[in-house]
């Protein structure tokens, strides 16, 4: 697959800037237990913040509350407002969420999934305009996934569900967005393609970038700081030779690894014990 920044066929969707995110106190519980407690978190407007954590960290919750779709005590605030203030599809205009394990309408083709980005900048008695045809089709070539496009997503594969539904996302023009383990489905040169994809969006329109990364290497490479999660708690923060330290990776992944900068980024080998 070859990604594409720009495609010569379709209009690309003007530029819009990246929101300022702030996590005050923010503690999720389900089924009365603690599931994130205590998380104190900014994220500066145009950045990429990586969340990397053992399994069971809370990841993933973490992803679901800044979406607005985790019940929360504490303050998640986006430019100064609530989270929970914003009604849906007010929401939908500023944060798009690709999750890591999506329901998706399993009849719909690509490109029509991809278009449903658009439904919250448009009247839904008047359907979608030419402008939101053409950001769609964006979204689309900017994926690869113009071969695709007339398919069900049904027929997908796992890897080409993950990019139709950050292809949605983006359609969506957020200003935060939101992956839970993007290249949780991909094979390396794939998840490299849609990282560089992202890294090259979230540039060219300032936008914020929040996901979580299983993969430490790409994490390293990819994200402009990270956040470590280990048991609901915030134990990290900062650029990631300051997170992904051989003493960390020891302490809270129980992993042996050798971390030094490389020509791409930061490199974790995994070390054998003897």
């Amino acid at each position: 697959m070859t990604m594409r920044g720009r495609s010569e066929q379709v209009s690309e969707p003007s530029s819009w800037a990246g929101a300022l995110v702030e996590v005050r106190a923010m503690q999720v519980r389900l089924g009365g237990v603690p599931v994130l407690d205590g998380i104190d978190l900014t994220v500066e407007p145009g950045v990429w913040l990586g969340v990397v954590g053992p399994n069971g960290a809370g990841k993933s919750t973490l992803m679901r509350a800044l979406a607005g779709l985790a019940r929360h005590s504490g303050t998640v605030l986006v430019d100064g407002r609530t989270v929970r203030s914003l009604g849906q599809r007010e929401r939908a205009r500023v944060i798009g969420f690709a999750p890591q394990v999506p329901l998706l309408p399993e009849n719909l083709t690509v490109g029509d999934y991809v278009l449903l980005g658009r439904t919250p900048h448009h009247s839904l008695l008047s359907g979608p305009s030419l402008a939101d045809r053409e950001i769609a089709a964006w979204a689309v070539a900017r994926l690869d996934l113009e071969p695709l496009a007339r398919r069900p997503l049904r027929a997908l594969s796992g890897g080409e569900r993950q990019r139709a539904v950050l292809a949605r996302a983006l359609a969506q023009q957020p200003r935060l967005l939101l992956l839970d383990e993007p290249t949780a489905a991909l094979d390396l040169g794939h998840a490299q393609q849609v990282l560089e994809m992202v890294d090259s969006v979230r540039q060219e329109e300032r936008i914020t970038v929040v996901s979580t990364l299983h993969d430490l290497v790409l994490a390293g490479q990819y994200a402009t700081s990270l956040a470590m999660l280990v048991g609901g708690r915030l134990v990290a923060r900062g650029r990631p030779d300051q997170v992904l330290t051989e003493q960390a990776l020891a302490e809270h992944y129980g992993a042996r690894a050798q971390v030094v900068a490389g020509v791409g980024g930061l490199q974790v080998h995994p070390v054998r014990p003897r």
